[in-house]
């Protein structure tokens, strides 16, 4: 819960723990955080009217404090509707902002867990408007209610003794208090999983477009993994078949100068149903040297609550941060903001060259506490904007089991924040470890919204594989808000359905619309979409629907000169600070080919993921089949990714966890 009052704010940007740690983590924060924040307030009255366009302009001051306690709202961000300028409050809670175009504008003042609040401003040429905002904490006496109601539990002294701290207006701290004498951590599976309804078949006569956002996370692969190593069946909704398939590298040639990436497809029989067709769409985005990458300004934002004391928790995450540490250049920054019971910045942004510094800071941590990931999070994005690298990489990397369990941890509100930086151009990669509370649900969304990618770290070697072998995908947008878009040729195809990326379907209007968010293609990285198409003439394996009275039947279409096509292929992305969408487009021969190595394997993993999620679709495909189609597709597999894949699918079959692949079934 965030506090307020003298006394709790002190507590704001500490770091959790005890003892002497406690005020080094308060001083850091504010000697850091804010020293850049003050610095501009104190310089922008300077610049007003400095030059014939800046005497066109006008600036904004103020103050952000809490409607009920009257403190100091630090970090707070203002901004101005319809521009791109905005600012965080000092720890004073006051901001300056500069450069506002002279008439009446709308400003904003947000902080996660307050309701915002818009006022509308008229701006004077060459002088300085004061604004002063108080914002009301949400659900603040709903809180307080539910707060005194679990503490019924502890005594009636206790909730007298809050009532009264409350009556003489001290209603932050006696909320806090109440509900650190309730907290538990939860010793029971919370695990949660966004329910996946599978892609159906689709007549390409009514439904003749096909469009999605490509997804380039790859968490679904090792969390599945994480099951089956444990001798358990995987939750069918933690199985999301694209980020399996896209775990794995593949090989696609050389990438041209004219798209940071390239768009390779093929076509084969499927293997469950050889009378459909197999298509595979593959994009390869053009890798970069580590030392070829532009300079990162990267925010480590670490969960140290008390449900990461398991070893494959924090221990796990220190030592995996550690690894990408050591990929540092000395014109890279890193800070570290932790979260438990309040946000605190343990590291201020220090040059990657300062190994032990950086390293020492992470050895220190320690698990405590409940959660308060808001606060984590306004921290985090506060620590990127004060040393924002123009060009370079700015990056909040968010390491969690996602058990955002006090605090302002409306998902709504979270993913507001993180739109509003991502388009300030501070990007968002998440990172999940160990089990039990694993929310693999918001995790997803919140990378998603962030211009990132999501990853669950199951052990050293994953973490190994995301934060040094795949480090410049991981942390460096090449191509952002990339879209596809298949058209159908009816001539040709009677039918057709996407395999996975059922939570990134996109509406056919939204190809064309640049204001539409989607997935980020990051240097190195491949992408791969299969699709089973039905020709014509063959039944589309679908639920009964009447005929269509008005639309020409395929026999009914007349000779054309794209008769051997199958489909149009149509992809739009933007530049990593783009506004405006490129197009990139190819048509699809209509001719089954000898697949390639590649081309077998992620067919076999498209297969193995149907078997897991019991898809009707999957006919008599078995396990044994599964493996197969990997061996005859494992290639040179330097790495081993796709051995193990091989033993993955053989304990799959050997511990007996589908209904009828026990031992012996081939």
């Amino acid at each position: 819960m965030q506090s307020r009052g003298r006394e709790v704010n002190a507590r704001r940007f500490a770091a959790p723990g005890q003892g002497k740690n406690q005020m080094r983590y308060v001083n850091a924060a504010r000697a850091t955080v804010f020293s850049l924040f003050a610095l501009f307030a104190l310089l922008a009255p300077t610049l007003v009217g400095a030059s014939p366009a800046e005497a066109q302009t006008g600036t904004i001051r103020g103050q952000v404090t809490d409607a009920f306690t009257g403190e100091a709202i630090p970090i707070a961000r203002i901004s101005v509707e319809g521009t791109r300028l905005r600012a965080r409050a000092d720890e004073d809670g006051r901001f300056t902002l500069t450069g506002i175009t002279v008439g009446s504008v709308v400003v904003v003042a947000e902080f996660l867990g307050y309701e915002p609040e818009r006022r509308e401003v008229t701006v004077g040429r060459g002088r300085a408007t004061t604004v002063d905002f108080r914002l009301e904490e949400i659900r603040r006496r709903q809180m307080i209610a539910d707060s005194i109601a679990r503490a019924a539990i502890v005594g009636q002294p206790v909730v007298e003794a809050e009532r009264a701290r409350m009556a003489r207006g001290q209603v932050a701290v006696a909320a806090e208090r109440l509900a650190q004498v309730h907290y538990q951590a939860p010793d029971f599976n919370t695990e949660s999983y966004a329910h996946i309804a599978e892609n159906d078949f689709r007549l390409v006569s009514a439904s003749p477009l096909s469009t999605f956002s490509i997804d380039v996370d790859r968490a679904s692969y090792s969390n599945i993994r994480r099951f089956i190593q444990d001798g358990e069946r995987p939750p069918v909704d933690a199985v999301r078949i694209e980020e399996m398939i896209n775990y794995f590298p593949y090989e696609w040639g050389s990438v041209g100068r004219d798209h940071p990436f390239s768009v390779t497809t093929e076509v084969w029989d499927a293997p469950w149903k050889r009378e459909h067709r197999l298509v595979r769409i593959g994009l390869h985005a053009r890798s970069i040297d580590t030392e070829d990458l532009p300079p990162s300004n990267l925010v480590f934002l670490l969960d140290v609550s008390g449900s990461m004391r398991p070893d494959n928790k924090l221990p796990l995450l220190k030592k995996a941060f550690a690894l990408l540490v050591d990929q540092l250049r000395p014109r890279d920054r890193v800070a570290i903001v932790v979260y438990a019971g309040a946000a605190g910045l343990v590291l201020p942004s220090t040059p990657g060259n300062k190994r032990e510094k950086i390293l020492a800071a992470l050895d220190e941590l320690q698990a405590g506490g409940s959660t308060a990931g808001g606060a984590g999070l306004e921290l985090a994005y506060a620590t990127a904007f004060e040393h924002f690298m123009d060009g370079g990489n700015n990056r909040v990397i968010l390491a969690t089991d996602g058990d955002f369990n006090v605090g302002a941890s409306s998902d709504a509100e979270m993913v507001r924040l993180i739109e509003q930086e991502r388009d300030g151009g501070t990007f968002l990669t998440v990172m999940g470890f160990g089990t039990g509370n694993l929310k693999d649900s918001k995790m997803e969304q919140i990378a998603d919204h962030g211009n990132g990618n999501f990853h669950y770290v199951d052990g050293l070697l994953e973490a190994r594989k995301v934060l040094v072998e795949e480090m410049g995908g991981t942390l460096f947008t090449l191509a952002k808000d990339v879209k596809l878009q298949i058209e159908f040729n009816p001539a040709s195809v009677a039918g057709y359905r996407l395999i996975g990326y059922e939570n990134r379907l996109l509406a056919d209007e939204d190809f064309n619309d640049d204001t539409k968010d989607a997935g980020e293609l990051g240097a190195g990285h491949t992408v791969t979409a299969l699709y089973e198409v039905v020709p014509v003439g063959i039944p589309v394996p679908r639920e009964e629907v009447d005929d269509l009275r008005y639309q020409p039947r395929p026999d009914d279409l007349p000779a054309s000169a794209f008769a051997d096509e199958m489909m149009y292929v149509k992809i739009r992305y933007k530049d990593p600070d783009g506004t405006k969408s490129k197009l990139l487009e190819q048509a699809v021969a209509d001719r089954s080919g000898s697949p390639s190595v590649d081309f077998r394997f992620a067919t076999a993993v498209a297969g193995f993921g149907m078997l897991l999620r019991d898809s009707k679709h999957a006919g008599d495909l078995t396990l044994g089949d599964v493996v197969g189609l990997a061996e005859k597709g494992q290639g040179d597999d330097r790495r081993g990714y796709r051995g193990e894949f091989i033993r993955l699918v053989e304990a799959t079959r050997d511990l007996g966890l589908l209904r009828g692949e026990g031992r012996g079934s081939k």
